[in-house]
């Protein structure tokens, strides 16, 4: 259990790809302009990642290390494969703009690095729960961002949620500031580096200030 748990919190924060690793960049910056882009792209890594990991994992013993990269790339590609059609067919017009970052998901580093470096040396079921946490703190990463970017450009949140669900969500669009103006500079990509950067930043004064607070408590009790 308590791997299991080191696997979920190096998913989601110590190890989180988006804020740490700072792998898959580009279609974390390019997608997060609003929370439904940055949802749908976030969903399908996070399910590409499990089940490649799963996949590497389950086939691990019978690939030699020479032809180990062509192989793992084969089953992300083909996960993508899959992943690409469902959302052609269930959800095409948020497909239609997510574009090319979907099919991108196979050369995303974020995907290969995982397999590489946990899948291959750990059993299936760590191997999947690894690749789906790794995704998730992607996702999370990305819808952070994305609310942000949407908040201060364009004062709403889930715009373009009907591309997901319909006309009849359209009604679901919140208004956090009524007859916004908007800022412009936000949905742009300068506002995606601005954005992460903050999101960094908060991260890292969080870790500083858990750390003082493990250093300091001790001494605490003791002198107590």
């Amino acid at each position: 259990m308590n791997s299991y748990r080191d696997i979920i919190t190096n998913g989601l924060w110590k190890q989180n790809p988006g804020m740490i690793q700072l792998l898959g960049l580009c279609p974390l910056l390019a997608i997060s302009n609003n929370v439904v882009n940055a949802m749908g792209l976030g969903l399908a890594t996070a399910l590409v990642m499990a089940f490649s990991n799963a996949g590497v994992s389950s086939v691990r013993n019978l690939v030699s290390h020479e032809t180990r990269i062509p192989i793992f790339i084969l089953i992300i590609a083909a996960l993508v494969t899959i992943i690409d059609m469902a959302m052609n067919a269930f959800v095409h017009p948020l497909y239609l703009v997510l574009g090319i970052f979907v099919p991108l998901i196979v050369t995303n580093c974020i995907v290969l690095a995982r397999t590489e470096a946990f899948a291959a040396k750990n059993p299936v079921l760590p191997s999947l729960l690894d690749g789906f946490m790794m995704g998730l703190g992607v996702t999370l990463v990305l819808v952070t961002l994305g609310a942000v970017r949407e908040i201060i450009g364009k004062g709403t949140l889930l715009s373009g949620i009907d591309l997901a669900f319909g006309p009849v969500a359209k009604n679901w669009v919140i208004h956090v500031i009524p007859n916004y103006p908007g800022f412009l500079l936000a949905i742009l990509p300068p506002g995606a580096f601005f954005g992460l950067g903050m999101i960094i930043a908060l991260r890292n004064w969080w870790d500083q200030r858990e750390q003082r607070k493990a250093v300091f408590m001790p001494v605490t009790a003791t002198t107590a």
